[in-house]
């Protein structure tokens, strides 16, 4: 069987040849025999790694040959016992974990494929893999079998001779992943990136793309918390446990302190200092064994350390907890909030949440079908997570600094969270470090704000009061632009909303003309060197064209007080007027048209949630409106929490009921330079 090779395939085999594997063949391998993914492409990486068919095929029956005869079936233990009993040793492929068996004073050996709880192993042995004390790992076992020891009483004829842990050792994996990444566009490697844990990125949306990327972050960063909830079948533990023996995944129920940190009797360490990443699988049923578990595990996900007695210990293992979402995001959002899945403990705790660096929306992955699964070249599971281990020793921090200014909405832990997964992403980017530029530094820190922003509006929805500025901003470079990150599942479609919009952009309401309706619309003005006022839309509505000849002349009239020094006659406005329900004319807008006109040249933002209403004439006088409560019940049925209205509308309000009155604030203003001023975001 053969696979047609694109671009990324033929560039991978130039510049990795030697660590690709195809992705195909190993699912072929990973059905039929009882270990996980990376244990096959370990064998694979070593006998077919390449191109060539024949050697291909000839490399799969050694493949095929040595899982065959080496990896247990149920119902075969007997069959394995026995051959070792025959030959004196065979060899095996197996989980092998070890304990410390204090009656005899030696250590022995688990291997769970032949049921075997007492194979004897050398403390030299035991103590070169430490690892074996607290979750094990896959090995290349060589078991030997000693029939003299078998007829003692108590004997334990079974012996660990040998064995090669499954993973790869050698040192300079990075430089050659940092190499390879050069031949790549940014575009191509991303794809890469995902094949490599065996994806296929053409079948995939940006924003799907870019939640598979987030789900690696913890591979790469030290002491990371991410969570993930979401819908089920998304492969949510596939990449924590099939892809790197970095990894280890705790399946639902008991967690002990003694296995997650450090047991106090015999003070052996814990799974966050064994591994890089611990995920928690199925988290609501996850509880301690202790009452103060979690509050271990909070003190683990703030600091990286723990204390047993009196020492303190540290180590850098991520957390991440994924779970399953059963109800509609939009829908848990209006009952409740998304961290519902949670274990009681957890989910209505801010202190708990605050630690969370990133939740990753679950709903935006897609669901694992055949479609999605790649079958081109990806790098070997074992190349590529010793790289991503090596990575997490390098910091990114340095070429955040000075390039990035975070918006006054984030606390010192929203900003140390969102650098760590910006940080992250540019590893898992760029291994190599180096250049990174704006586009791709602007990608990452649009991903970290919104996975962070996330677990913020969780907090502000349990009622916290000092959560309670979610609007997250950020500033590339020294003279960039404000730009706001929300959270896409908070925007109501059509609705206002409270999120600051871009600079230029004005929400208003038409108060209609000729037979049309009142409606909501919003104006988008964008600047660029030139001169004049061009209208986008086709055709141009001919009131909307009016209200912005009136805001044109008047921009010119009075461009001192409303932008300064700037000289608006040297720069070309192109806007647009787009409509949110049936009115389409836009008509009487002029105020709104000259707070985006100024606000685009400017490059400031309006406050979030605010709809301005009003018209001017040529001569700068506010049209009188009529039916200003009408307006203000629109703009509370569409999302405003602010409504900036003309001085003159003040009577009319009097006739607003008290429940309209309480839900939104109302302010007026006199004329453009003090509509304007109102309406720019502190």
């Amino acid at each position: 069987m053969s696979v047609e090779l694109d671009a990324i395939d033929n560039l991978a085999v130039g510049a990795l040849d030697g660590y690709l594997v195809r992705k195909d063949l190993v699912r072929t391998f990973s059905r039929q025999f009882p270990v996980p993914t990376y244990v096959v492409e370990f064998l694979l990486g070593r006998y077919c790694a390449s191109v060539d068919p024949d050697e291909i095929n000839e490399g799969l029956e050694i493949v095929q040959r040595q899982l065959q005869s080496r990896t247990v079936r149920a119902g075969e233990e007997e069959l394995f016992k026995s051959r070792a009993r025959e030959q004196g040793e065979i060899k095996l492929i197996d989980m092998i974990t070890a304990r410390l068996d204090t009656k005899t004073d030696t250590y022995i050996a688990t291997l769970p494929s032949l049921r075997i709880k007492d194979a004897r192993i050398s403390a030299e042995l035991a103590n070169a893999h430490e690892r074996m004390f607290t979750g094990g790992f896959y090995a290349e076992i060589t078991l030997a079998y000693d029939a003299a020891i078998a007829v003692e009483q108590n004997g334990r004829p079974f012996a660990v001779v040998n064995l090669r842990e499954i993973q790869l050792s050698s040192r300079d994996v990075l430089e050659q992943l940092g190499e390879a990444r050069n031949q790549f566009s940014t575009a191509q490697w991303k794809d890469f990136l995902l094949r490599s844990t065996g994806i296929e990125p053409g079948a995939l949306s940006e924003r799907e793309k870019d939640a598979l990327t987030l789900r690696m972050v913890p591979f790469v960063e030290r002491n990371y918390n991410l969570v993930e909830l979401g819908p089920r079948g998304t492969g949510k533990s596939h990449l924590f446990q099939q892809v790197s023996p970095y990894a280890h995944l705790i399946s639902g129920g008991k967690a002990t302190v003694a296995k997650m940190f450090v047991n106090n009797a015999n003070g052996q360490r814990g799974l966050v200092c064994q591994y890089d990443v611990v995920c928690f699988d199925e988290v609501s049923g996850i509880s301690f064994d202790q009452k103060d578990g979690v509050n271990i595990m909070k003190g683990y996900m703030e600091s990286g350390e723990f204390s047993r007695g009196k020492e303190s210990i540290r180590a850098d293992g991520s957390i991440v907890l994924v779970g399953n979402f059963e109800v509609d995001v939009e829908h848990q959002q209006r009952i409740g909030h998304l961290f519902g899945p949670m274990p009681p403990e957890m989910k209505d705790d801010t202190a708990f949440m605050d630690r969370i660096h990133a939740f990753l929306p679950g709903w935006d992955v897609p669901k694992v079908r055949s479609e999605i699964l790649t079958d081109h070249f990806g790098l070997v599971s074992d190349f590529l997570s010793e790289c991503w281990s090596q990575l997490r020793a390098q910091s990114r921090l340095a070429t955040i600094q000075d390039r990035v200014h975070y918006g006054g909405a984030l606390s010192g832990r929203d900003t140390n969270a969102v650098n760590k997964t910006v940080g992250g992403l540019l590893k898992l980017l760029y291994p190599a470090g180096g250049e990174i530029p704006d586009e791709d530094l602007e990608w990452a820190v649009r991903i970290a704000l919104e996975a962070r922003r996330r677990v913020k509006e969780q907090q502000k929805r349990i009622g916290a009061a000092e959560f309670r500025n979610t609007h997250f901003s950020y500033t590339l470079g020294e003279d960039g632009v404000e730009k706001f990150v929300s959270t896409p599942e908070l925007q109501s479609t059509g609705g206002i909303g409270d999120d600051p919009l871009e600079p230029g952009q004005v929400w208003t309401i038409s108060p209609g003309a000729e037979g049309e309706h009142p409606g909501l619309f919003r104006i988008e003005v964008n600047e660029g060197p030139g001169s004049g006022v061009k209208i986008l839309n086709k055709p141009v509505p001919p009131s909307f064209k009016e209200s912005m000849g009136f805001a044109e002349q008047n921009l010119y009239a009075r461009s001192q007080q409303l932008v300064g020094d700037k000289d608006p006659r040297q720069h070309e406005f192109t806007a647009q007027i787009r409509g949110f329900d049936a009115a389409k004319a836009g008509a009487k807008v002029g105020v709104a048209s000259v707070i985006a006109l100024s606000t685009a040249l400017l490059k400031r933002s309006v406050k979030g949630g605010l709809v301005v209403v009003g018209e001017l004439n040529l001569g700068g006088s506010i049209e009188p409106i009529h039916d200003a409560v009408n307006l203000v019940e629109i703009a509370v049925e569409k999302g405003a929490s602010v409504v900036l209205m003309p001085v003159t509308c003040r009577k009319q309000l009097l006739d607003l009921s008290d429940d309209m009155a309480t839900k939104v604030d109302i302010q007026f203003f006199s004329d453009a330079r003090d509509a304007l001023l109102k309406a720019v975001a502190d």
